[in-house]
């Protein structure tokens, strides 16, 4: 699947105007939640908690115009809770995102 990052990029130009320090951190802001939001998945032992941590990350997709992440929550949200597909496609979406980068994964 090809990074389509234009929707994104677009989404935090718009929120930071001409101010590349605000873009910046709109970025890491975006990156920071996704991060915890897939940890939380990755710790999720019930459908409950499960659940709660895709919908919360599809919402965040959803805010910043992230359409591959979006995907990768909604795919999550239909997978058994703990799902290892799951949360690595949600894993590189988020590199993709963060240049290739892992981050804390």
């Amino acid at each position: 699947m090809a990074y389509e990052s234009g929707a994104l990029d677009a989404t935090l130009a718009a929120a930071a105007g001409d101010n590349p320090a605000l873009l910046g951190e709109l970025r890491a802001a975006f990156l920071e939640s996704a991060e915890k939001l897939v940890d939380l998945l990755r710790r999720s032992r019930c459908d409950g908690n499960w659940n709660v941590a895709a919908l919360r990350l599809k919402g965040l997709a959803a805010s910043f115009h992230a359409q591959e992440l979006l995907d990768a929550a909604e795919n999550a949200l239909a997978a058994a809770p703990g799902e290892p597909a799951a949360i690595r496609e949600i894993e590189d979406v988020i590199a993709r995102f963060n240049g290739g980068n892992r981050g804390g994964f």
